[in-house]
């Protein structure tokens, strides 16, 4: 069982992809992170299991959701499943923009025939921190308690605050993981 978690945007989409060991655990490890920014440093991350590009020119708003469906596409490819974060309702500025964008990936995924579970915002920062209202900060503690690796000594050693694309992987790894137990509770239910 191959899975991804996608935390999708316009500017900073994150990607965890799962391939399990012998074991089948969940586990920080087992995944590759992949994003892709506007910062030619950050794009040029290649660690163990972390890599950053950089995002495409596009000449119109088609061609920028195009480019960045195909870059997530790339990644998921043979994934049995995918999950991604729903779209807050509290949300403004370009959120025609942003469901147009998911859009193009969600009907990409379908025509591959990948199962996706789109989950709310509120739930997977509950899941990873026990508060649905839960932030950036918060959310990248919990990631820290679980794994040790600093995402931000790696990726924004200037920044105090966890910002793009430290939260996104952060939020990709818990969509993930949410997705694995989903997926295991399923099975578990199944064989009862």
């Amino acid at each position: 069982m191959i899975i991804a978690g996608i935390d999708y945007s316009l500017c900073g989409p994150a990607v965890c992809l799962f391939k399990p060991s012998a074991t089948g655990r969940f586990c920080h490890q087992d995944c590759s992170f992949y994003f892709l920014t506007n910062n030619k440093k950050q794009s040029e991350i290649r660690c163990t299991n972390i890599f950053g590009e950089r995002l495409n020119d596009w000449d119109s708003d088609e061609h920028r959701y195009e480019t960045i469906a195909d870059w997530a596409i790339d990644i998921v490819m043979g994934c049995t499943h995918v999950a991604l974060e729903g779209y807050a309702f509290g949300a403004s500025g370009r959120v025609f923009q942003i469901a147009e964008n998911t859009g193009v990936l969600k009907y990409k995924l379908y025509q591959l025939g990948i199962p996706v579970t789109v989950m709310p915002p509120t739930e997977v920062k509950k899941y990873a921190t026990g508060k649905g209202n839960a932030d950036k900060n918060a959310m990248y503690t919990a990631w820290i308690s679980e794994t040790g690796v600093s995402l931000k000594t790696m990726l924004t050693p200037n920044k105090s605050d966890s910002v793009s694309p430290v939260s996104d992987i952060v939020d990709s790894y818990y969509i993930c993981k949410k997705l694995h137990g989903s997926l295991q509770d399923t099975k578990l239910d199944d064989e009862d």
